[in-house]
C-alpha cells in the first residue's frame, strides 16, 4: 500500500481506533506508538550485476509500558502529514518496522474497516535472486 492510499483512508475514517495484525495473525499491543516515519532508499548491485533502487515510506512501531495511550487515524495522518517533506512523495509503498523477538519490516496491506476500528494488515518480505536469467539459480551458476 502507498503511503497516498493510507492517508486517505485513515483520513477518511477519522477518529476510528487503529490495530496492526501481523501476518502470523497476532496483533501488536493496542498501545503502540509511531515513533518514527522516514524515507529509506537502497541502492544496491544484484548478483548479475545490475545496479538497483528501492525506496520506501518505514513508519517504526514502539510499545512503551504506557498500556492507555492508543493512536488513532486522525492522530497518525496528522503525523504523517508532517513527514511529508521528508519522503518527497506520497506514492512510497509503506512498511511497518516492529520488534518482538527480533526487529522486522512488514510491507502494509490491506486496510479493513471493522465495527472496532481500522485494521491494519502486515504483509511478509521475501528474498529473492533478482537475476535469475543471469545469475542460472537452479543450474550451475556462475552468480555468486
Amino acid at each position: 500500500m502507498t503511503f497516498e492510499k493510507l492517508i486517505t483512508a485513515l483520513r477518511k475514517h477519522p477518529d476510528q481506533p487503529l490495530h496492526l495484525m501481523l501476518p502470523s495473525g497476532e496483533f501488536v499491543p493496542p498501545h503502540f506508538h509511531i515513533t518514527e516515519v522516514g524515507r529509506v532508499q537502497k541502492d544496491f548491485i544484484d548478483c548479475g550485476g545490475t545496479t538497483r533502487s528501492s525506496i520506501t515510506c518505514l513508519l517504526q512501531v514502539w510499545v512503551a509500558t504506557d498500556v492507555d495511550h492508543r493512536l488513532d487515524s486522525t492522530r497518525l495522518a496528522k503525523i504523517l502529514d508532517l513527514s511529508q517533506s521528508v519522503l518527497r512523495s506520497t506514492d512510497l509503498p509503506v512498511e511497518i518496522e516492529y520488534e518482538s523477538d527480533v526487529v522486522a519490516q512488514y510491507p502494509l496491506g490491506q486496510i479493513e474497516i471493522t465495527p472496532a476500528g481500522l485494521l491494519l494488515n502486515l504483509g511478509t518480505k521475501h528474498t529473492a535472486c533478482l537475476a535469475m536469467d543471469r545469475c542460472g539459480v537452479g543450474a550451475e551458476s556462475n552468480c555468486c
